[in-house]
């Protein structure tokens, strides 16, 4: 990460914005102080020179688990629960707080190659990720994963809080808490409701996986006689600060409901096609009732990748093939998605005047960007190695393709993910 000028200013000239050459000037407190084409930099002001530089929006990741870039590729080739059971939460209960910061500063070097530069994760020792997120200078919701079947609930209960004071300390606005209960198969009733009352407390967001298989949605209507959204709102957990990851069989009714509380669904839609859930996340149905959408990777474990701009292909190939309607998502709507336009829980960052100062220049010269519309060739034919720059409050990430803590980073992580093969 590029430290900051003396004066806290960093000035980017000759960026191509809407067919526009404009310069940005990011003001001392990390925001957008001034966007158009008459900005230029002025003595003692850090310069950016774009180039031609195409600007736009980073991405946000709406859900992943970061530190799971410690266990890419095993168990490939096992359906979801036999995965998790098998291979990831044996391994899961030996890690240490240092394993997770690695595998999350993994995670934050290949989203920022990506253009992300924000991520809503769920994973243990959640404070080791929040360092994580802190030290590579990229945005991060985080939560501790909250499973009370066959675990001490009030130790679990205890542990929620003090995870979301611990987590609430980290400066700058960078970095915020959460509220994550793993999913509606992994908590209690009782402890979804204490959630969610802790959620309304302390005005915290809630993750949750939600509606990702069949076998949960029939164990949800066997157990408790209703649809899992149907059930998480009767609890009080279905509200506009709650994001649902996955919602892959959710109904039409269901739908309806998080679109009248204003809740989120995140798809992601590799990790669901990787682990067969057999279904595909009904975006035509969820625009229609108006429920908020966003893009998530999931972990490297199930996806493998940390790729946003791949998964944004994916999910909107992935509407045309499973609606069998080549309209069924315009590039408008998807990169949206893809920025978090679509759901302003998950924190998207508009290129205007206030906004913070947030944004990614793409390589003019990238093959994939040379014809076409641009959003058409964002959501369909660019891949990461367009991503040129990445700046976050103001402070440059990664320059030319060049992140210059990528060495060091790279082989700590693969130091860590040796300790934990069986």
């Amino acid at each position: 990460m590029s430290e900051p000028p003396a004066d806290g200013t960093l000035v980017v000239t000759d960026a191509l914005l809407d067919g526009e050459r404009v310069g940005l000037r990011c003001g001392p407190d990390g925001t957008i102080a001034a966007l158009g084409p008459d900005v230029d930099a002025v003595p003692g002001e850090e310069t950016l020179d774009a180039a031609g530089a195409i600007l736009v929006p980073p991405l946000v990741n709406g859900h992943t688990h970061a530190a799971m870039t410690l266990f890419r590729g095993s168990g490939g080739d096992l359906p979801l629960m036999p995965w998790l059971e098998e291979r990831i939460w044996p391994v899961e209960a030996r890690l240490e707080p240092e394993d997770v910061y690695w595998g999350a500063r993994l995670a934050c070097l290949e989203m920022v190659r990506s253009g992300a530069t924000r991520f809503w994760d769920m994973y243990w020792h959640p404070e080791a990720t929040a360092q994580a997120a802190a030290d590579a200078g990229v945005r991060a919701t985080i939560g501790a994963p909250f499973f009370d079947k066959g675990r001490e609930v009030a130790a679990m209960r205890e542990g929620a809080i003090e995870h979301l004071d611990a987590l609430s300390a980290f400066g700058g606005g960078a970095v915020s808490p959460a509220l994550a209960p793993h999913s509606i198969y992994m908590v209690s009733e009782d402890s979804l409701r204490f959630l969610a009352e802790l959620s309304t407390e302390r005005d915290a967001p809630v993750q949750i996986h939600l509606s990702e298989t069949k076998p949960e949605v029939d164990d949800c209507i066997g157990e408790h006689g209703r649809r899992p959204a149907a059930y998480l709102d009767d609890l009080g957990l279905l509200t506009e600060r709650t994001v649902l990851a996955h919602g892959v069989w959710l109904d039409d009714e269901e739908l309806d409901l998080i679109a009248a509380r204003g809740a989120t669904v995140v798809s992601n839609p590799a990790a669901n096609m990787k682990l067969a859930v057999g279904k595909v996340f009904d975006y035509p149905s969820a625009r229609a009732a108006g429920v908020r959408v966003g893009l998530g990777t999931d972990g490297a474990g199930s996806n493998d990748s940390l790729d946003p701009l791949a998964e944004l292909k994916l999910f909107a190939l992935a509407q045309r093939h499973a609606a069998a309607d080549a309209t069924a998502i315009t590039v408008a709507d998807a990169w949206a998605v893809a920025t978090g336009a679509k759901a302003p829980l998950l924190g998207a960052t508009p290129l205007e005047v206030g906004a913070p100062a947030d944004f990614v220049l793409l390589d003019p010269a990238a093959p994939e960007l040379a014809v076409g519309d641009l959003t058409a060739d964002l959501v369909y034919a660019v891949d990461r190695t367009a991503v040129d720059t990445v700046v976050v409050a103001g402070h440059v990430l990664m320059r030319g393709g060049i992140q210059p803590e990528r060495d060091e980073v790279v082989a700590k992580t693969a130091e860590r993910a040796r300790r934990l093969r069986v």
